[in-house]
């Protein structure tokens, strides 16, 4: 069966547009996980399953196998795929609906015309496309109280409101959607309408759909609707043949923490440290802010100097750090430095020490949150300019203390810290709001770090510093 399959996905795959397959979100669901997908269902009886983006069926046959379904309704709009999706049904002896319609405009009108929950379970891959302000699915999904960035939430909260009360929903997904302030209406929707039951990473960011490239971090999510929030069991594999699945169950308090007004859903994995004297304080505790670079290059394009000179202020980019440390001026394509006005001083901060975390980090850094430290000793200029692809760490757009300020840095360079990140966020990319829900060492933690750290210290050395609090 799986071969049979697989086969079948391949096939249709090679069919699909390679231009329009990635903006429309299409990557069909891999055998071998659509069948541990359907194993994570304890509803088996008498089961009316929900199948939204259906592909050419991959997850309800997996259902198929080890659920007593009574009838599959699925929805699939690409003419390739329903091809597929008919024929494999055909050889199925369950009754089934195969509606060839926009899953997320059809079930709001379902919804607008009051027709009530009918699904016990809901099994999903949806497509991942980000849809803009005015686009006609953002739109039609606000009309019943939905709001999103995403097609895949629309989904996902769309199968949820389809699903009877203790009906269960599994869906793999972008977990972006964990943290972040766009994503953070539907995660209130999802805690105040199910139970978190399951969550399953890939330590492999391009493995669970190799064939297509993927690089989003996928995970496999199950919620029971109506359910009483009870423990999650967390569980995590290299890739999508689960060869190494390691799983274990913990306290919901892990996964969401009490109080947080964000609903940021936490996916801990065993190598992270989540001590009190690690992550103890808030920026705000601290006294500290973080923000993203204030200058915006394009727009203050008039005033661009390329090589620094009177009455300039230095524009610092993450070009000018390299594995050899801080140079500028640098020759690049953008300016080095911009002409000093009062259109341009509004932008600029004091000369001080200030630390910086890349917002994109290249593809070949091992971690995620990389730290720099600039200090008045390396720039000698009255005022600082930083630039949009940064976020600054400051004190009122003043630079920290000299002992604090390598303090952070050493903390946010820490393997321990980029491991609670990535629990923390789910994100590819560092924003100054994920930083400043994050918790840190207390301020004598960060003074005594700073006293002991230089910047030419080995990742071994800055760990066993950090660790050695």
């Amino acid at each position: 069966m799986i071969k049979l399959i697989e086969d079948l996905r391949q096939e249709a795959n090679k069919k699909l547009d390679p231009k329009k397959k990635g903006p429309l979100g299409q990557f069909m669901t891999p055998y071998p996980i659509a069948q541990f997908m359907a194993k994570l269902f304890t509803n088996k009886k008498k089961v009316k399953l929900l199948d939204g983006g259906a592909g050419i069926g991959s997850l309800s046959l997996a259902c198929s196998e080890v659920l007593k379904i009574d009838k599959i309704v699925a929805w699939e709009v690409d003419p390739v795929m329903i091809s597929y999706l008919e024929t494999n049904f055909s050889n199925l002896k369950i009754e089934n609906e195969i509606h060839h319609k926009d899953f997320i405009l059809d079930i709001v009108d379902r919804i607008k015309a009051n027709e009530k929950p009918s699904f016990t379970n809901a099994i999903l891959n949806p497509p991942y496309k980000k849809i803009n302000q005015n686009s006609e699915h953002r739109l039609a999904c606000r009309d019943v109280g939905i709001e999103s960035v995403n097609l895949y939430i629309c989904f996902f909260a769309l199968a949820i409101k389809q699903l009877i009360d203790g009906g269960e929903i599994v869906i793999i997904i972008p977990r972006s959607f964990c943290n972040g302030a766009y994503y953070r209406p539907f995660r209130e929707f999802l805690l105040n309408t199910c139970s978190i039951d399951f969550i399953h990473s890939f330590g492999s960011r391009s493995k669970a759909f190799k064939d297509d490239e993927v690089l989003q971090e996928n995970v496999i999510f199950k919620a029971t609707k109506g359910k009483q929030q009870g423990a999650v069991v967390i569980s995590q594999s290299h890739d999508g043949t689960f060869k190494d699945i390691e799983s274990r169950e913990v306290p919901f308090e892990t996964i969401v923490k009490p109080n947080d007004r964000e609903y940021y859903i936490h996916i801990p994995t065993d190598d992270v440290v989540d001590s009190e004297i690690l992550f103890d304080k808030t920026l705000r505790e601290l006294g500290i802010e973080v923000s993203t670079g204030p200058v915006v290059d394009f727009r203050c394009k008039e005033y661009w100097s390329f090589e620094p000179v009177e009455n300039t202020a230095p524009l610092l980019y993450p070009n000018h750090f390299t594995k050899d440390g801080f140079r500028f001026p640098v020759v690049f394509k953008k300016p080095n430095s911009l002409i000093r006005c009062p259109d341009v001083d509004k932008w600029l901060m004091k000369a001080g020490d200030y630390v910086l975390v890349k917002r994109f980090s290249a593809k070949e850094e091992r971690r995620r949150v990389v730290a720099y430290l600039i200090t008045k000793d390396k720039l000698d200029y009255p005022m600082f300019g930083f630039e949009n692809h940064w976020n600054v760490f400051h004190i009122k757009k003043n630079g920290l203390s000299r002992n604090l300020a390598l303090g952070l840095t050493c903390f946010l360079n820490s393997t321990v810290l980029d491991d609670y990140f990535r629990v923390f966020s789910g994100h590819t990319q560092v924003n100054a709001t994920d930083l400043k829900n994050m918790k840190y060492p207390n301020f004598e933690k960060l003074e005594e770090l700073g006293k002991n750290y230089s910047e030419d210290m080995t990742q071994e050395q800055i760990d066993n510093l950090v660790m050695g609090l």
